[in-house]
């Protein structure tokens, strides 16, 4: 059954990976875009072939020729847009962070479950098979007992100090209303999310220091620390502020060993799986493909549409992520520790 998809924003992540994916994957099909700009909405259908544009997101609703939509707009726009189409019958995938508050999160959970309706969040580093080798290596205790998990995700522009506001994203990313958070909206979000799929674990801690002041709330460079519910601990480091940093990727550091993926976090396929244990020692390394990762999250929402599976990442998910960004935002501007019920 070929699924079709409609695209909610027409900003450079729908551009360079949603809509190029949706195209790529199997049984699905982009059926229509909608953005509050006409011409943009038309020009984006012409160049990636979706059979409709529209400037309105009532209209793209009531379109029968939708099936899946993709909420790609400012993240304080995601439960309104989760809920019209769930309420229109409509599948969702909403892009990350799922929402800015943990209430929100949960009202699309609930909206979707009513409708009857799959609802998946874009984080497409669960897709990664390193990412997926090391979460089954973990579950199989083939690590032992779990100490310390590491995951980076940093990038900068050399001969700067604070970034200005960037002319290659919307502006909607420098407006704290809009968007939440400052670079752990953008990548830390996916860090800690990642952290929780190789581990199957939860958060009940967290410690943060950012760069974040209060005439500038939206943090360029962070540092955070974690416990899980099994007592292991955790790093994060996140942000613009690290040119030419080499290291993005997620380590799993064991009483019987270590497993992760170097240079494996980031927008394409990429890095080199690590395993040292007392019975395995593997490298393996994955090509550079650009949309790869994004192609298996859509594959994974069309096959929970019709009913094989689930989203790579679930609603739960979703809300779990955003536990932990308010912790951390709350931890970074009062220094102390916040604890996750």
């Amino acid at each position: 059954m070929t699924l079709g998809w409609a695209i909610v924003s027409t900003g450079r992540h729908p551009d360079t990976k949603m809509a190029p994916a949706i195209n790529a994957a199997v049984d699905s099909t982009l059926a229509a875009v909608v953005s509050r700009d006409t011409g943009r909405a038309q020009a984006f259908a012409d160049k990636h072939g979706a059979a409709a544009a529209y400037d309105n997101l009532d209209a793209m609703l009531a379109d029968p020729a939708v099936d899946v939509v993709y909420v790609a707009s400012p993240n304080a726009l995601h439960r309104e847009h989760t809920l019209k189409a769930a309420a229109a019958g409509k599948h969702v995938l909403v892009e990350k962070p799922m929402a800015l508050t943990v209430e929100d999160c949960q009202a699309m959970i609930d909206a979707c479950a009513s409708a009857g309706v799959k609802l998946g969040v874009g984080f497409h580093l669960r897709t990664h098979p390193g990412h997926q080798r090391v979460r089954a290596m973990v579950a199989a205790g083939e690590l032992g007992e779990l100490s310390l998990t590491t995951t980076n995700w940093g990038r900068g522009t050399r001969r700067q100090t604070k970034p200005p506001p960037r002319a290659d994203l919307q502006a909607w990313w420098d407006d704290p209303a809009m968007v939440g958070a400052g670079a752990f909206m953008a990548t830390g979000v996916h860090c800690a999310d990642l952290m929780r799929y190789v581990l199957g674990r939860e958060v009940v801690q967290v410690t943060a220091l950012s760069d974040a002041t209060p005439d500038a709330p939206l943090e360029e460079l962070l540092v955070m620390s974690l416990r899980f519910d099994d007592g292991s601990l955790g790093t994060v480091m996140t942000g613009r502020r690290t040119p030419d940093y080499q290291g993005n990727g997620v380590m799993v550091y064991g009483s019987e060993g270590k497993a992760g993926v170097h240079e494996g976090i980031g927008m394409v396929l990429d890095g080199t799986l690590d395993i040292t244990t007392s019975g395995t020692e593997t490298s393996e390394s994955y090509a550079n493909d650009p949309i790869a990762l994004y192609t298996w999250q859509v594959d994974a929402m069309n096959a929970a549409v019709a009913g094989d599976g689930e989203p790579a990442a679930s609603g739960v998910d979703g809300l779990r992520a955003a536990q932990i960004t308010l912790a951390m935002v709350e931890s970074a501007r009062t220094g102390r520790r916040i604890d996750i019920q």
